[in-house]
């Protein structure tokens, strides 16, 4: 199953406002509120509820525009990124949909400044359905300008991708090297039954339960593992791994491993990978964690330097259950 690893369990969703992501301006928002396209959660339906506007929908809903069209709203993510995929969510809006969507993209902030190129061509859009389109733009963006052709609601804007970062002008700062913010990316996992493992890669500290990896309760042999893709290939100094709100279902015990892969197939995650991870050297041999807590390893990771540089992590956890975080702090290695 990991040859076909879909883009939206494989990337973060980067717009979304806990990641810097903001809308920047809008045609028209009358019956839905624009705030509403970035909101992480799903959308809801309610029955009933009504505002001076007309029905309460969740997410962004122009009026009937009688010129012609299109409206159009402008996102700007918190980091610059490449984009794998997105998807156009019009989950409840059934009648008032748009007919078709458009995605434009542009490398400036600032919509004043922007040179925009396209992303994604007119596609249509069906009623309350989730429109996952995968797109393969190496090219780095910070603002996405969604029209709608020619009007109506979306419930869910999500762009999935891997942040960039300038790592040329980073000069000898220990950083955390698989943080979302810095490229990190999930490329396999073992199980994620009730939560996706590039939370893991999240900043802050979890949010509640649900805002962390967590796999389903193991019954036969074995163990469950994720794969990570660090954002840049480095040294491993000091480790952290954090068990926050996983009280009665963290993993007994974890380890990790590493390894150095060509540049290649930094992101590339197919069953050859996964396999292959099984025999990577140890970085930090089995350790035994507690209930919602924070755990910080450097000592014990005596194999580091050996290792040299790395660009692929193994986190193993015995034998089940959910961790909130894990950051791995370097050096990257520039010349690679």
């Amino acid at each position: 199953m990991h040859e076909s690893w879909p883009f939206w369990r494989r990337y973060l969703n980067l717009a979304q406002p806990r990641l810097g992501a903001e809308i920047v301006s809008v045609t028209d928002d009358f019956f839905g509120a624009v705030g509403r396209l970035i909101d992480p959660e799903e959308p809801i339906f309610v029955p009933g509820k009504y505002d001076e506007h007309g029905k309460w929908m969740d997410g962004w809903e122009s009026r009937r525009r009688r010129d012609g069209g299109p409206d159009e709203c402008v996102v700007c993510l918190g980091w610059p990124a490449s984009v794998r995929g997105v998807d156009l969510d019009t989950r409840f809006f059934d009648g008032n949909q748009p007919t078709a969507a458009s995605i434009e993209v542009a490398p400036e902030p600032e919509p004043e400044d922007a040179s925009w190129f396209e992303l994604l061509p007119r596609t249509e859009l069906g009623p309350n359905a989730r429109h996952r389109i995968a797109v393969d733009e190496e090219r780095t963006v910070r603002l996405l300008r969604l029209r709608i052709f020619p009007d109506g609601g979306v419930a869910r804007l999500r762009v999935y991708g891997e942040a960039r970062r300038d790592w040329g002008a980073l000069g000898n700062e220990v950083v955390d090297l698989i943080a979302a913010e810095n490229g990190g990316s999930v490329i396999a996992a073992s199980d994620e039954h009730f939560g996706a493992a590039a939370k893991l890669l999240l900043p802050g500290r979890g949010l509640d339960m649900g805002d962390g990896w967590e796999t389903r309760r193991r019954r036969g042999p074995g163990f469950d593992w994720a794969i990570v893709a660090l954002g840049h290939a480095g040294t491993i100094e000091r480790a952290l791994l954090d068990t926050a709100h996983f009280k009665g279902n963290f993993p007994q015990s974890f380890s990790l491993q590493a390894a150095a892969l060509p540049v290649t197939l930094g992101g590339d995650p197919s069953a050859t990978i996964v396999a292959d991870s099984e025999r990577w050297p140890e970085l930090l041999p089995k350790q035994l964690l507690r209930a919602d807590a924070e755990h910080l390893y450097e000592r014990e990771l005596a194999r580091a330097e050996s290792l040299g540089p790395v660009s692929h992590v193994r986190l193993n956890i015995y034998p089940d259950g959910g961790v909130s975080r894990l950051r791995l702090f370097g050096h990257p290695a520039l010349d690679r």
